[in-house]
């Protein structure tokens, strides 16, 4: 006789308290056949001792625990590839119910969404039954209910962080952030400490222990005891509280550190704006200088790939956003600077060289910031990149252009491109495409073959220096415009450019005249 299979619903049931358990995740707990939990290798669920209460008398239990929990094991596709067999094994064993036809509710503490162990199992098995899932109070919610401090407040944008994270990154994020909260510490808690005191959010940090529990513990996190603190807590780290205090100030619920400034009440005067060169891509291609301009500066001003390139530290306040707002952005540095701080504007590549050097000395122009000091650390630029790459395309007289239209009339580019190529200069194209400019490179390369011969050596640099690094070596009659995109940089050879039998494009620094007669 054929069964109708039972439902399977995953239900949230809290941080901890049990009177956090919903109304409808209590009503589908009493009426399930089967509840399942996850625990750890001990057999102790947390899920369960908050839920027990709702389980029917006659209900089957079912303890899903982990073999591990952590990255340890001999599996040979390592820790994930064995707790992907205990799920496959704790599905078929729920599959094994819901085929028998008995509803089976599967309880997280917490919601079973949010790095819930329950959404690998619906993973595998909601396309087959009935499925539901039941929303609960989250960790995050309980526990900032346990601060009792607003977690973020008007526009604040909230980034909830595992402190699994590299401390280099988990710092970068939470400088970045107005409002954090940092889930499974455990044995990672000595460095979210450290990334917190690095990104200067140490002091308003707060630790919570079993949020909402009877054994609920709150304190501030540099006074936490690392041996102590258990994998199920969290850190919050409160946005800023923009009441006005007596003196019109906005206050932080726990005050950070500032960084120092230099005044002209403490006898600095002005600050400065240095504008860095990052180089390229690899930390190999920073340059000292810059590092060590880095290492000091109070602010760091600029697009938001670039700022993330630049390690987060104590006392260093990160300025990060778009790519079309240049002058804007260097003004904004202008300004830290005028009040007295230190502030590095960063740029890929050399910041002269179609990078943010321009800008500033742009903004600088106005009369209120005329005074403020500027200077401009270089860096490897990306055509020198690509040409060490290839070889030595630009050996002889070369040119650097960009292909971009936003801030000059195609009609001027494509002049340029062509008294370029009639000089029979060498030509480094930046910027040959984006998500917006497709047709710019198609249309360049049919203007240069007006000029130049299909023969000419192309050479296409793809992300060098990243991981993901290409090398093309191609003619202008055979490169395809389709190809190129803006993680692209071309260098277009001049007559005298050769290939050699390896492969590898080089200009000669001299010009052979042609033979007279």
């Amino acid at each position: 006789m054929n069964r109708t299979p039972g439902w399977l619903r995953g239900v949230g049931v809290g941080p901890g308290d049990p009177e956090l358990v919903t109304i409808k995740a209590a009503r589908i707990i009493r009426s399930a056949d089967v509840v399942a939990f996850h625990s750890g290798p001990k057999g102790d669920s947390i899920a369960r001792r908050i839920a027990a209460q709702y389980f029917r008398h006659d209900a089957i239990e079912e303890l899903l625990a982990y073999p591990v929990t952590t990255g340890a094991t001999d599996h040979p596709l390592g820790y994930h590839g064995l707790m992907a067999d205990f799920y496959d094994e704790s599905a078929a064993r729920l599959a094994g119910h819901l085929d028998a036809g008995r509803n089976v509710a599967v309880i997280a503490e917490g919601d079973p969404l949010f790095y819930g162990t329950y959404m690998y199992l619906h993973d595998r098995l909601a396309a087959r039954y009935d499925s539901e899932v039941v929303p609960g109070v989250t960790s995050v919610s309980g526990s900032a209910a346990a601060v009792a401090t607003g977690l973020c407040r008007h526009e604040d944008v909230l980034t909830i962080l595992p402190g699994t994270l590299p401390v280099p990154e988990l710092a970068r994020r939470l400088a970045d952030t107005e409002a954090a909260v940092i889930m499974k510490l455990g044995r990672t808690f000595p460095g979210v400490v450290e990334a917190l005191r690095q990104a200067g959010r140490l002091a308003d940090a707060r630790y919570v222990e079993r949020a909402t529990s009877t054994a609920e513990r709150v304190l501030p996190v540099s006074e936490v005891d690392p041996a102590t603190v258990p994998y199920m807590s969290m850190i919050v780290v409160p946005g800023q509280d923009l009441r006005a205090d007596s003196a019109g100030r906005a206050t932080m619920p726990y005050a950070a550190e500032p960084a120092q400034r230099h005044t002209a009440e403490s006898g600095a005067g002005l600050g400065e704006v240095v504008v860095v060169g990052l180089g390229p891509g690899p930390d190999r291609w920073l340059t000292p200088e810059a590092s060590a301009v880095l290492a000091e500066v109070d602010h760091v001003v600029g697009y938001a790939p670039y700022v993330n390139r630049v390690p987060q530290r104590a006392g260093l306040t990160r300025h990060a956003s778009g790519n079309t707002v240049e002058v804007d952005r260097a003004r904004h540095a202008l300004e830290l600077a005028r009040g007295g701080a230190r502030v590095a504007v960063v740029s890929g590549g050399d910041a002269g060289v179609f990078g943010m050097a321009s800008a500033v000395y742009e903004a600088a122009e106005d009369p209120e910031l005329v005074d403020v000091p500027v200077r401009v650390v270089p860096g490897v630029t990306a055509a020198q990149a690509v040409a060490a790459r290839a070889g030595a395309p630009l050996g002889g007289d070369f040119a650097i252009m960009s292909l971009s239209d936003r801030l000059k009339p195609w009609s001027v580019v494509e002049r340029r491109l062509r008294a370029a190529a009639e000089a029979d200069l060498v030509i480094a194209l930046y910027n040959p495409a984006s998500r917006s400019r497709t047709e710019q490179i198609a249309q360049a390369r049919a203007a240069l073959l007006d000029v130049r011969r299909p023969e000419t050596v192309v050479v296409v640099g793809r992300d060098i220096g990243r991981e993901e690094e290409s090398l093309t070596v191609t003619t202008l009659g055979e490169l395809d415009p389709a190809t190129i995109d803006m993680k692209c940089l071309l260098i277009i050879g001049a007559t005298g450019t050769r290939v050699t039998a390896e492969g590898q494009v080089w200009t000669p620094r001299f010009v052979m005249e042609p033979t007279a007669g």
